[in-house]
């Protein structure tokens, strides 16, 4: 009996083995964290309460694990040896799901992607008072069409297509005290991948056209 209990005891003293999530952050990690969320909110990814939120969080995290939590949802920010240990978890792939949408918001703020970025299948440019400017040029796109549905109210859109590319924004339901000016000529033509633009321009311009030469080419 006593050697059962000794046993028991024992079992009972073991500790489970320490994982990359269990790590102890330092001030600089938890600053290095807070800049990537200044960023997060100069693209549009967060709000100015979520990144308020997201400071506080990552300010009073003392492991891996905590810190991480407040970076998941944001794409390529994810440190992959913090990553949630559920079952159920996924670390995040280098593509898009099939019929994903994501949505992008300038709101008094200017708002780039430009670069080898990922391009999503679908997605929603809410522009208000401010400024974007989607570059295609060297981004990674998966699929054949790319839907871009636009709420722009008196703020301006670029999008830059590469020249063997194509637009049609012959599904604009609205434009309203605002421009649209295609330096591409490409709407309607063929042409891969196929940027379809849908939704309104309200007091604001869109403009869209190719890469700019260099001064030799």
């Amino acid at each position: 009996m006593a050697e059962e209990e000794t046993t028991g005891a024992e079992t009972a003293t073991e500790t489970k083995p320490l994982t990359a999530r269990d790590i102890r952050v330092s001030d600089d990690e938890r600053e290095h964290v807070v800049a990537v969320l200044q960023k997060a909110i100069g693209l549009g990814m967060l709000n100015l309460d979520e990144f308020t939120e997201r400071t506080d969080k990552a300010l009073a995290s003392r492991t891996r694990g905590e810190l991480n939590a407040v970076l998941t949802d944001l794409p390529g920010l994810l440190h992959p040896g913090a990553a949630p240990s559920h079952p159920a978890y996924q670390a995040p792939t280098s593509t898009y799901a099939p019929g994903q949408r994501l949505e992008l918001n300038a709101k008094y703020s200017s708002l780039q992607r430009g670069g080898p970025w990922l391009v999503p299948p679908a997605m929603v440019v809410r522009n208000k008072y401010g400024s974007t400017k989607l570059d295609f040029t060297e981004a990674q796109v998966s699929t054949p069409v790319v839907e871009i549905e636009l709420d722009s109210k008196w703020g301006s859109v670029e999008i830059i297509i590469p020249p063997q590319a194509a637009v049609d924004y012959n599904a604009i339901t609205e434009i309203k005290f605002g421009s649209l000016d295609d330096k591409t000529g490409s709407n309607g033509r063929a042409g891969s991948p196929r940027y379809v633009i849908t939704g309104r321009i309200h007091g604001g311009s869109l403009v869209i056209r190719n890469p700019r030469r260099g001064f030799f080419g």
